[in-house]
């Protein structure tokens, strides 16, 4: 199509996650197998990459964005700007999920916190009891030193006994099929309570001047 020579684009394809290290294609292809294509930077200059015209330009480019150009019959064609992000992950997808305490009372806080170490993009998705009325509010702190790590912060505020249940975390790889997940148990109680667990005896006998320990468990 002379009117068009580079095939549209869709807007998922314009931002490219890549890997420290890894190659990237800029998905920039023609309607016109034939045609020559330069592919510049944000400064406008050329940039050397191999380029397969049912893929696009194939290299390892630094981040930043990207733009093709052609020639037809004289009239110069861009194609859509390509985004190029560099990120920091391992092949792995280390989690973790961390609760201060795993039973509340009714009208308390609760907070459970997800980890991800070493990957600088995941995609992160929290399954809890009250999830369906979109009870939960969600903080993320993207921490870079001393090393990478995505703190996921999940709040209930004033729990009830309907909180009780499974608190999991499912953290997606961004570049790769790789996820990971991790699982607490929460329960709530409608109000305080004291359990005692005596480890003796309703009667025991002792000789005498012998000393001996009673031991009671509180909860």
């Amino acid at each position: 199509d002379p009117d068009m020579p580079f095939v549209p684009s869709i807007p998922e394809d314009q931002f490219i996650l890549v890997e420290e290290g890894d190659p990237a294609v800029i998905p920039c292809r023609t309607s016109d197998p034939d045609t020559q294509v330069t592919l510049v930077n944000s400064l406008d200059k050329s940039v050397y990459a191999l380029y397969d015209t049912k893929q696009g330009f194939i290299g390892n480019f630094p981040a930043g964005s990207y733009t093709c150009k052609t020639m037809v019959k004289g009239v110069e064609f861009k194609s859509d700007e390509f985004l190029i992000y560099i990120i920091r992950a391992t092949s792995q997808l280390p989690v973790e999920i961390e609760a201060l305490k795993t039973v509340y009372k009714t009208g308390e806080t609760i907070v459970v916190t997800c980890v991800v170490f070493d990957n600088e993009v995941v995609n992160l998705q929290w399954n809890y009891p009250g999830k369906v009325k979109e009870k939960g509010l969600i903080k993320l702190d993207d921490i870079k030193v001393p090393s990478q790590k995505l703190v996921y912060t999940l709040t209930i505020p004033e729990a009830s006994v309907k909180d009780t249940g499974d608190y999991e975390c499912t953290a997606r790889h961004a570049t790769k099929e790789v996820k990971e997940n991790k699982k607490v148990v929460i329960t709530v109680h409608d109000k305080g309570f004291v359990h005692l667990e005596p480890q003796f005896s309703p009667l025991e006998a002792v000789n005498l001047h012998e000393v001996k320990n009673f031991v009671v468990d509180v909860q």
